[in-house]
């Protein structure tokens, strides 16, 4: 038979202390021995984890972090497998144009700056782009496309 036991939360409402001694013990702020980062750093840092996960640096580095100063370029790239297969979306969108048999793309007016090469190409595409792998040129340019760096 199973033996269900009582949280003892559970079982103490109702009693003034809740176990906690005379009725004033485990009241307010006096009871809960400081604030911040009070009882972080010892016992092996036990606590350290929680506030890591908050991104709060942990406790011991102090003095001056000097920001990096060269300007980070954000890269959005996009594969060529990826970009063939969202051809017809864009064609519905009306986001690139479609004249005979080729593709003419902007890719920067879609929000890339930079072509990969991972993929097959079937289709002929004239892309428009800011950067572009060497090999993701090479790919285009044998499937009847261009690639042109603006």
């Amino acid at each position: 038979m199973v033996v269900r036991k009582k949280k003892k939360s559970r079982k103490l409402r109702g009693s003034t202390s809740h176990g906690w001694g005379f009725s004033k013990r485990h009241r307010g702020k006096g009871s809960r021995g400081g604030h911040g980062f009070a009882g972080v750093g010892k016992r092996g840092a036990q606590k350290e984890t929680y506030y890591l996960s908050l991104g709060i640096e942990p406790i011991g580095k102090y003095g001056i972090s000097v920001k990096p100063r060269c300007i980070k370029v954000l890269v959005k790239a996009i594969n060529l497998k990826e970009l063939c297969e969202r051809l017809e979306f864009w064609i519905a969108q009306k986001s690139i144009e479609k004249s005979a048999d080729t593709y003419k793309i902007d890719l920067t007016k879609l929000g890339y700056t930079k072509l990969l090469a991972d993929g097959k190409v079937t289709k002929k595409l004239n892309i428009k782009c800011k950067s572009c792998s060497a090999k993701a040129k090479q790919k285009v340019e044998a499937a009847g496309g261009a690639v042109s760096l603006a």
